[in-house]
């Protein structure tokens, strides 16, 4: 039997219950303990397999001609497969029981935002989601920020490739220079946040240091020759020698984990997402406090935050953004991921253009600040309108032999408003009562 707290959890830190749910036993920290079965079930290409298909692709136009059927039927193959990717990752929202684990890789791959604007960059998409994200939400933030920093998928977003040391042997011979998009991204929204401790020169002595982080023919790769020569000094200490070395880098990017301005911009972050935009300083110095403690544990800062009075209550400020939305409807009405799977070209496009009409294109944030908190980025009246259109096809094509108020007390029991109740109980049909569920505050907040 499912509780008042169990559903407020459910709606605050997962993607709502599910008609069938049996809640995950241990709370919502014990989900990010032991293997995900999902993780055996909804398998992903590596890195380096996806590179390899790349490396083959590359050939072909070579060695054919880019107009030749070969080497498109190789590109279509891979534009599906980056398509199976997304309905894969949310096949996983709609089926995980572990709805918490699911919500912080959603958050966290949200901080270390990519952005694919070309193929190659889309096709790497889901080995990043599954290797440098997935793997690393529950453990120190120092791991999840160097896989991240470090994958082909953000040097290909942020252009590190091009970045080169101007006084390096590569640099001196192809005249080219310093490119400062990953350096000032790390400081400014991976790490120390907008406005944190850090100038221009730490800037561009951290992009000094990350010369010679690449991409090769088989992946993320260190060339000793496109690096800046010499020691660089950031944050008032000092990095690097007479001969760059990967590790270097790590060894930054471990310090600046445990920075204390990382710690508060953490914090802050997970406050505004799961909780809402109301400042709490109590509550992040608390968590920044713990996360510092704990050797930059990502678990401190979680357990913080559910053991905070705002995380039980029951008023929900945020409105989830469109694929979060279209997540907690398909759990409402039992969707598995099998059938979401099973999906074909058609049924995939249509999905996508619904939830760019909702106002967010899955994976495409327009900026590498991800995508924006503030409810009302969400709900402006196209956007509302697309929703409403979307959900009551839903409703129709899924659940019209479903009884609404059957349905609303499974998914919302006593937390349902008086409002929604009477509103469900009294339309024609059990579709539209369904669809009244499906597009009421109770199911798009959280």
């Amino acid at each position: 039997m499912l509780t008042r707290s169990d559903i407020i959890q459910a709606a605050r830190f997962e993607y709502g219950i599910r008609p069938d749910e049996t809640r995950f036993q241990g709370g919502l920290l014990a989900q990010l303990a032991g293997v995900d079965p999902l993780d055996a079930l909804l398998p992903v290409e590596s890195t380096d397999e996806r590179f390899a298909e790349l490396r083959k692709l590359r050939a072909l136009r070579q060695s054919m001609s880019g107009e030749s059927d070969a080497f498109k039927q190789a590109q279509r193959q891979m534009r599906r497969n980056a398509a199976a990717g997304a309905m894969r990752n949310l096949a996983r929202m709609v089926q995980n029981p572990r709805g918490f684990r699911e919500r912080l890789f959603a958050f966290w791959l949200d901080h270390f935002t990519v952005s694919p604007t070309r193929a190659n960059e889309d096709y790497m998409l889901g080995a990043y989601l599954e290797e440098a994200i997935r793997p690393h939400i529950s453990g120190r933030f120092a791991e999840l920020l160097k896989a991240a920093v470090t994958h082909p998928s953000m040097l290909f977003y942020l252009d590190q490739s091009a970045s080169t040391g101007p006084n390096s042997v590569a640099g001196q011979r192809q005249e080219r220079g310093l490119n400062e998009n990953l350096a000032r991204e790390v400081l400014e929204l991976h790490t120390l946040g907008v406005g944190g401790p850090y100038t221009q020169a730490d800037v561009r002595q951290f992009a000094e240091l990350l010369t010679g982080l690449g991409i090769g023919p088989e992946g993320m790769r260190f060339a000793p020759n496109r690096a800046e020569p010499g020691g660089e000094e950031i944050l008032g200490q000092r990095y690097g020698g007479a001969r760059a070395q990967i590790e270097h880098i790590y060894q930054f990017l471990d310090d600046l984990a445990m920075n204390p301005a990382t710690a508060t911009h953490l914090a802050q972050k997970l406050i505004v997402h799961f909780i809402g935009p109301a400042a709490r300083p109590e509550l992040v110095e608390s968590m920044a406090m713990a996360y510092l403690e704990s050797g930059g544990q990502m678990t401190a800062l979680y357990e913080v935050l559910l053991d905070s009075p705002a995380a039980r209550a029951a008023d929900f400020p945020k409105v989830r953004p469109p694929m979060e939305y279209v997540a907690t409807v398909l759990r409402a009405l039992d969707f598995d991921a099998e059938a979401l799977l099973k999906a074909n070209a058609s049924e995939t496009r249509t999905l996508a253009k619904a939830l760019e009409a909702m106002g967010q294109r899955p994976f495409r944030p327009t900026g590498p600040d991800g995508w924006p908190e503030a409810a009302e980025n969400w709900i402006t009246p196209p956007q509302l309108a697309a929703r409403i259109s979307w959900a009551g096809q839903a409703a129709r094509t899924y659940a019209s032999d479903r009884d609404p108020r059957a349905l609303m007390q499974a998914v919302l029991g006593d937390t349902a408003p008086e409002f929604l109740s009477f509103a469900v109980s009294g339309a024609e049909t059990k579709w539209e009562g369904v669809a009244l569920l499906l597009v009421s505050p109770a199911l798009m907040r959280r």
